[in-house]
């Protein structure tokens, strides 16, 4: 529906002062293959206020909702419980600031949240410092290549090849404008990574090594050897936190030789929402926290001794010149950083550990549930709540299958890599607190129903 608050005469008297004839003037340095001709075919032109909520509810009644099935879906987006107390909290009137607290000394209350947001994810990570948060996992990801390269100064990325899709997607988008070069290989469906192959593609000219951890696959890489063999070459290693939760069980990454962790944060207080918005987390070594994009709070004094906070790094583009700033990143997702805040508040280091142990639990149920599935072959060895299946036929035929038994039965490779083959029979699936035993036997005897 369309608000006109204007008359003709208004928009007339408007396009008279900046010169222009019609609205459609407006629009001329848009090509005109790109430009509608007339309306959208099959929309109405108008509609009332009631046949528009009809029409919307019928299309949302189509969904199949993350707690109305058994889910498994994983890949970058996970399905944990979070506790009704984020809810109530991120919308208190002590939170209720400024989007973005262009004075931000007066916002106490934000900046002592994203404060201790960042002590959170410093010890998350075990890096000596973290930003403010990012817009999601994959601009943080390439925020961090584009890091290491003012850092050392060249201009190579070697992409290990467990990385997620999408963030090798956004790392390419944005090396057309920087000249970045990208050195990245699909995945093979091996229980292993390939250690070997990302450490033998490191030169004189890499920058740095990106590699997920745990990677897309669901394995567990071996970061200590590639930090080694990163800092021998004079390169960084960045590593990739896709699931924050895994870290409550296996070894930060700072602590294995990264110097630069990202990742997202949506596993923890951040509901899966359709996709976004999402939580971009960024941290690294104290020796390269002026290379950080985004802008960093810090902790002082006031004139009479009190406790106070201020933005003590602010790299971004809007507080300093275009030339000069490390990041063109405006924003710090922070109403998801506030709820990941509260939510791993709630949990305390303690809980992390026990809801990483329930997760690695349903995963080592599921995956001995799936292994008696004639036809299933469980890839990996190791892994935390996520992991890889091969079934006998293509991946992305049995999940709509799946999905008409009322199943989403987890991320079919096929989807991710459309044009590789040799991915199409990988299927990846997850578990987490959320997934009962009631769930994993339902996909089990839904997948024993396709495959028959």
């Amino acid at each position: 529906m369309r608000y006109l608050p204007l008359t003709k005469a208004d928009r007339n008297e408007m396009l008279g002062v900046i010169g222009a004839a019609t609205v459609d003037d407006l629009f001329v340095d848009v090509p005109a293959a790109a430009r509608l001709a007339g309306p959208i075919a099959g929309l109405p032109l108008r509609a009332s206020e009631m046949a528009v909520e009809r029409h919307m509810g019928a299309l949302a009644a189509k969904n199949l909702s993350a707690g109305a099935a058994p889910f498994f879906l994983g890949a970058g987006a996970y399905r944990h419980h979070i506790p009704a107390s984020v809810d109530h909290l991120i919308q208190r009137g002590e939170f209720l600031t400024a989007y973005t607290p262009y004075q931000p000394e007066i916002a106490q209350g934000t900046l002592q949240v994203l404060f201790e947001f960042q002590t959170q994810v410093a010890r998350l990570f075990g890096v000596d410092v973290a930003n403010a948060s990012m817009y999601d996992g994959s601009t943080a990801c390439w925020e961090a290549v584009a890091m290491a390269g003012r850092i050392t100064k060249r201009r190579k990325a070697v992409i290990d090849r467990g990385l997620h899709p999408h963030y090798v997607s956004t790392a390419r988008t944005m090396a057309k404008f920087t000249g970045d070069v990208i050195d990245y290989k699909a995945p093979k469906l091996e229980a292993d990574c390939d250690t070997a192959g990302v450490i033998s593609a490191i030169d004189a000219e890499t920058s740095c090594v990106v590699v997920q951890y745990p990677d897309l696959l669901g394995r567990i890489p071996d970061l200590a050897a590639i930090a080694e063999a990163a800092h021998g070459a004079g390169a960084l290693l960045i590593a990739v936190v896709t699931e924050p939760v895994s870290l409550g069980l296996l070894e930060a990454p700072g602590h294995l030789g990264a110097d630069i962790v990202v990742g997202e944060g949506q596993a923890i207080g951040v509901g899966l929402q359709f996709g976004g918005p999402y939580l971009g987390l960024f941290g690294c070594r104290e020796k390269f926290m002026r290379q950080m994009p985004g802008r960093l709070c810090g902790e002082t004094v006031d004139a009479e001794g009190k406790r106070g906070f201020v933005l003590t790094l602010s790299t971004r583009e809007q507080h300093i010149r275009r030339e000069k700033a490390t990041s063109n990143i405006c924003t710090n997702a922070g109403l998801c950083a506030l709820a990941f805040s509260i939510h791993m508040t709630l949990l305390g280091g303690e809980g992390l550990e026990q809801l990483a142990l329930v997760n690695h639990a349903r995963a080592q149920d599921l995956a001995e549930r799936l292994a008696k599935v004639s036809g299933v072959t469980i890839l990996n060895g190791a892994y935390f709540n996520e992991f890889t299946v091969i079934l006998p036929k293509d991946a992305r035929e049995v999940v709509r299958e799946l999905a008409d038994r009322s199943v989403l039965g987890g991320v079919s490779l096929g989807r991710l890599y459309p044009d590789d083959a040799a991915l199409a029979n990988g299927l990846l699936v997850t578990a987490t607190e959320c997934t009962t035993a009631e769930d994993i036997e339902a996909l089990a005897a839904a997948l024993e129903g396709v495959l028959a």
